[in-house]
């Protein structure tokens, strides 16, 4: 249809034009998304051998699941935030290298436990 032929329609016949366009155009785009779906659900299912090989190979590794450990203690903490504690283990936290690099001691900042005195630590190790 050309533009001409168009501009030549009063408004009534325009209108139906319009809706049998929308009503056309509904039913198409309708399809087209039967289709996406339907090839979007043969793309989820999982292959006979190709996927189905590749679970087998994550879930036998031949390594076993990891162990589990047990929570470490903090042996450490911040007098300025007692909040902030450290374990011993691992990176040094920032307020313990800044105090260190300032003059003080790691064993200022030992949590001790109840029983404990400062003197039992002698060497500054402790036995497990």
């Amino acid at each position: 249809m050309r533009r001409q032929d168009l501009e030549a329609m009063d408004f009534e016949e325009l209108w139906l034009l319009h809706e049998e366009l929308t009503k056309i155009l509904a039913e198409k785009i309708t399809a087209e998304k039967r289709e996406l779906e339907k090839r979007l659900a043969q793309l989820n299912q999982p292959d006979q051998f190709g996927e189905a090989e590749s679970r087998a190979a994550e879930a036998g590794t031949g390594q076993p699941p990891r162990r589990k450990y047990p929570k470490v203690v903090p042996k450490y903490y911040n007098p300025l935030q007692p909040t902030e504690t450290w374990s011993g283990r691992g990176k040094q936290p920032r307020w313990l290298v800044a105090a260190l690099q300032s003059g003080h001691t790691l064993e200022e900042f030992k949590i001790r436990e109840n029983g404990e005195s400062s003197e039992g630590n002698a060497g500054g190790r402790e036995h497990s």
